[in-house]
């Protein structure tokens, strides 16, 4: 059994294979996911467990080289968007709209789905190396 931290064996599963620039989504309840893409579903009830928490719990233990989300996510959840900010403070990322975000996320390694329901709280990790 692992000491601390995350626990998941999916997700920790998932970032163990991820290799270089390649995408793990971290999704609200709602996001479309094509059908081919391993949806690693973790959600409880609404809002539990929340985007937030999720996003935390993954980084710590992913090389995040840069981040995505769409521009909706800055005009419409605020919160959510400064979560984002303030977890990944050094981090590059690009800000796209929603509907190019679905296309992207469709080519990612895997998708957490959380119990989140704020409107856009989705979030495409791209992995980096760490050396």
């Amino acid at each position: 059994m692992k000491k601390d931290g995350l626990l998941n064996p999916q997700i920790l599963s998932a970032i163990a294979a991820m290799g270089h620039t390649e995408y793990l989504v971290i999704a609200d309840a709602g996001l479309p996911v094509p059908s081919g893409i391993p949806v690693i579903d973790i959600s409880l009830i609404r809002g539990i467990p929340d985007f937030g928490a999720v996003l935390h719990s993954v980084i710590d233990e992913m090389v995040v080289e840069s981040f995505i989300v769409a521009d909706e996510m800055a005009d419409k959840s605020q919160d959510t968007y400064g979560t984002v900010i303030e977890a990944l403070p050094q981090v590059p990322f690009r800000c796209i709209a929603h509907e190019e975000f679905k296309e992207m996320a469709a080519k990612a390694k895997a998708v957490i789905r959380t119990g989140e329901t704020t409107p856009y709280a989705n979030i495409i990790l791209v992995a980096g190396v760490n050396f």
